[in-house]
């Protein structure tokens, strides 16, 4: 307990670039958080190219993603989901890294929380064609949630929908979330936006700082741009 404890404390205080935090589940199927390697084994970690959160005990060569070119399209093609949004979503998620796993216990390409693997029947998260397979159907429940706003859907794959929602239905103010966004946007092939209907670009300022939030409500204050809609 006290290690875990501790284990937490440093990882709210540490930054990822300042200290490689270690999980793993213990005997009892308790899982370990710590600043140490198990056993203390010291263990080379290496960056996520996009996803400087996450860091793995394998380099990613980002070459290798045209492997998974036929997961991607048969899952996407089954779930009607665009290819170019998924593989945009797995290179942020985990640099096409298929045995990344997060501090928080995120895995595989798709990076899979254990209750999204657990709702999605899938078995080994770091098995391609079931990491893909549990991957895409997830972005499609976000897609159907958010009427197929790729916006919002892609805040809550990150962020989780309880808090998009509770911001209104708009991306969270949260800059890991708003950061996720705009690089899936910017490595996408089409734009994202709201389909049908029109997004609002809102401004707020919040304890003197500027806050970026997205929604498909005009505000009825505050600055804010109309982004394009199809």
């Amino acid at each position: 307990m006290k290690l875990i404890c501790a284990a937490i404390a440093v990882f709210s205080l540490a930054s990822p670039a300042q200290a490689q935090i270690y999980t793993w589940t213990d005997g009892n199927g308790h899982l370990v958080v710590s600043d140490h390697p198990k056993n203390g084994a010291p263990e080379r970690a290496y960056v996520i190219p996009q996803a400087e959160s996450i860091r793995t005990t394998r380099s990613v060569d980002t070459a290798k993603s045209s492997l998974y070119d036929d997961l991607i399209a048969f899952n996407a093609r089954a779930q009607g989901v665009r290819s170019d949004l998924v593989r945009a979503v797995m290179q942020v998620e985990s640099g096409f890294n298929p045995v990344a796993r997060s501090p928080k216990g995120a895995m595989g390409l798709m990076q899979l929380m254990p209750e999204t693997m657990k709702e999605f029947h899938v078995t080994n998260g770091f098995d391609p064609a079931e990491n893909i397979r549990g991957g895409v159907a997830y972005l499609r429940q976000l897609l159907d949630k958010y009427s197929n706003n790729e916006v919002l859907a892609l805040a809550a794959y990150n962020a989780g929908p309880g808090a998009v929602d509770r911001y209104g239905k708009a991306v969270p103010p949260y800059k890991e979330t708003q950061d996720y966004v705009r690089k899936i946007g910017n490595i996408t092939v089409q734009p994202i936006q709201q389909r049908g209907r029109v997004i609002y670009k809102i401004t707020e300022v919040i304890d003197g700082q500027e806050h970026i939030r997205y929604s498909d409500q005009r505000p009825a204050t505050g600055t804010f741009t109309q982004m394009g809609a199809r």
